[in-house]
């Protein structure tokens, strides 16, 4: 992806950042301030996300299944640009920007690096507090809220190595296979996609949740890539050698989610087909695909 060098921007827009043999390989997260503890004021932290992101999808569900909306606003910058992600507006930024690099001047005006969602805005301080979502998301669940922990003490080694086992072969994987520009790395990445879903599937069988008997963190790190397989990642990233449909266990698991109180309003997959079709790199045309048919959540052109 294009970056920031001290302030000024460095090429084009890219999807991936490409190494020699073909692969993807997913720069890490560059703002990771200690979060706050404890109670927090009303309106102080801003999320600053996109439709199409999976990472940033992941603090909007936790922040809906945890009741924290009129905690935290939200801001949308949904187009991917030539300049960073757009704001369909500059009234949908607190700001009035209009691209979230500006944001990312705003904290610091010689920044280098990538322009990425989530952002966890701290509007007191005017500063990016933090850009990894599973730190995030970890910081969510630890606010006081009358749900129950996403991440509770007992599964929480098993909640992280679910996390550890999803994030690689299938969180990335899907965009290690969209963005591969090798054979071999295309058939790697695949592969690997398709073997973790086949042991999500196993793990499905006679299960309502992947830990416990309860929703967990874990559950909502395979939902986000889940809720975008059959509508974005089968067709635009060549993660086609099966739907997700064809998972019964997985497909039960992302209807049941998708039903939980709130969370449907996270999700808007007409927004995030749009997203990842503008992708020229894996998309030349810019086409929306018309299907398939019976995929959860909003579709359309």
């Amino acid at each position: 992806m294009a970056r920031m060098i001290e302030g000024q921007w460095e090429g084009s827009w890219r999807p991936a950042d490409a190494e020699g043999d073909g692969s993807f390989r997913r720069k890490p997260s560059v703002f990771r301030e200690p979060l706050p503890q404890g109670p927090i004021e009303a309106g102080r932290y801003h999320l600053f996300v996109a439709w199409t992101c999976p990472w940033a999808h992941r603090t909007l569900v936790v922040r809906a299944l945890k009741g924290l909306q009129a905690l935290i606003p939200v801001h949308f910058a949904n187009e991917l640009t030539d300049r960073s992600w757009a704001f369909e507006s500059p009234e949908a930024s607190p700001y009035g920007d209009h691209h979230l690099y500006q944001v990312y001047l705003r904290a610091d005006p010689a920044y280098t690096g990538r322009v990425t969602v989530p952002v966890l805005w701290d509007s007191q301080t005017q500063r990016i507090v933090n850009n990894e979502s599973s730190e995030i998301i970890a910081w969510l669940d630890s606010l006081p809220s009358a749900a129950p922990r996403l991440r509770p003490q007992r599964w929480l080694s098993e909640i992280d190595q679910w996390a550890d086992a999803l994030y690689e072969p299938l969180n990335n994987g899907v965009y290690r296979a969209g963005f591969a520009s090798s054979q071999a790395a295309y058939d790697e990445a695949v592969a690997g996609v398709f073997a973790c879903l086949d042991g999500v599937e196993a793990r499905l069988e006679g299960r309502r949740w992947l830990v416990g008997d309860r929703i967990t963190e874990a559950d909502i790190r395979l939902f986000v890539t889940a809720f975008r397989f059959d509508g974005a990642y089968y067709s635009l990233f060549r993660c086609n050698l099966r739907r997700l449909a064809d998972y019964p266990n997985i497909q039960a698991h992302l209807v049941r989610l998708f039903a939980l109180p709130g969370v449907s309003e996270t999700c808007n997959l007409a927004a995030a087909r749009r997203g990842y079709a503008s992708i020229r790199a894996v998309n030349p045309s810019g086409i929306v695909p018309a299907g398939p048919l019976g995929l959860v959540g909003v579709v359309g052109p």
